[in-house]
């Protein structure tokens, strides 16, 4: 069975230094040492990376392992730099997504790409997500749950939404920046708490704020099983009914309706969450996603899916079939030959 990693990030082995070129430290770099790989950000180290963060053939032979085929790539969220100028942050983008593109060119059967786009000018976004789709053939671009200070809902956003609904751009949203970072920074709990709450973040300012109603086509995807949010549903429904001066100020829908109208990878890390959030949202709106290659993801690759012991045609549409419709790609993409 043909089987789909929707939620893996990858970089290049070396990218651009612009803390160096634009004088701010708050671009991440790369420093190779001594067998080590090691990301820094705001001049202080941030992650260590592996070489399965850039090698494609290593990544083919670590997912064969688990029986999954293909991965769709987009870049580490560290890498978005929304508080950056944007002319600066697209000079980091159009490096990103030339890597991408160029490992989806040589491996079509291994990978499809998402690009990344400099979303604190939807002029550039616009721009730079058009170049992804109709010259470099990428699939869609990952986006942040949030953009400096406009959450989703931001009128200033909308423009760009709706020219990926007229692209018909796949659209990935990742949590990043995470809030609760600076208040409460011990336990790893931005990763552990804040995470999960950007993504409900981002689905209810979409939500409330009428952009899925406004734009009925959108095809959008939410990272790490949308987070909170489909956790949390019964309280936002709560909510919506009992305050709606409050709550129902842009969109009078229900927010529960839209969970039939968007996507979500299965990276929950509980078989009991994955069942329920199979039961809230549909198994044609799963979709097996990994977080590959770091530590919060899934460490073997389909092994939450595998574990509900699903009917084949169950675990066909987690495996791949809804990210062949999120993605709008024919089983055949899978099947091309590779370049010489």
């Amino acid at each position: 069975m043909l089987k789909i990693d929707t939620h893996a990030h990858i970089l290049p082995r070396d990218w651009p230094n612009l803390a160096e070129k634009y004088g701010d430290d708050r671009f991440a770099v790369i420093h190779h040492s001594e067998g080590r790989h090691r990301i820094y950000k705001d001049g202080k180290f941030f992650r260590e990376i592996w070489p399965n963060t850039w090698d494609p053939e290593l990544r083919i032979q670590e997912y064969a392992r688990f029986g999954v085929q293909a991965q769709v790539i987009s870049t580490v969220p560290v890498l978005f730099s929304y508080w950056a100028k944007p002319n600066q942050a697209l000079d980091l983008h159009e490096h990103l997504n030339n890597h991408k593109a160029e490992i989806c060119r040589v491996y079509p059967r291994h990978f499809a790409g998402l690009g990344t786009v400099p979303l604190q000018s939807p002029r550039l976004a616009i721009q730079e997500m058009e170049r992804c789709v109709e010259q470099l053939g990428l699939s869609g671009v990952q986006i942040g749950s949030h953009v400096n200070d406009w959450n989703l809902d931001a009128a200033e956003l909308f423009d760009f939404f709706a020219a990926a609904q007229d692209l018909d751009c796949a659209l990935l949203i990742h949590p990043w920046d995470m809030m609760g970072t600076d208040t409460m920074p011990k336990y790893w709990l931005p990763w552990l708490v804040g995470m999960p709450a950007e993504q409900s973040r981002a689905a209810c300012s979409l939500i409330f704020g009428g952009v899925l109603e406004r734009l009925p086509k959108l095809r959008v995807c939410f990272a790490h099983g949308g987070g909170s949010f489909p956790f949390t549903i019964g309280r936002i429904e709560h909510g919506f009914r009992m305050r709606p001066d409050l709550v129902a100020l842009d969109n009078p829908r229900n927010p529960r309706e839209y969970l039939k109208r968007v996507f979500f990878d299965s990276c929950v890390h509980d078989p009991q969450a994955l069942r329920y959030l199979l039961d809230v949202v549909g198994q044609d709106r799963v979709m097996l996603g990994t977080d590959y290659p770091f530590p919060l993801g899934e460490q073997e690759p389909g092994s939450g899916i595998n574990h509900l012991k699903l009917d084949p045609i169950g675990e066909a549409r987690l495996f791949h079939g809804s990210a062949l419709e999120w993605l709008k790609l024919p089983l055949s993409r899978f099947q091309a030959k590779e370049a010489a």
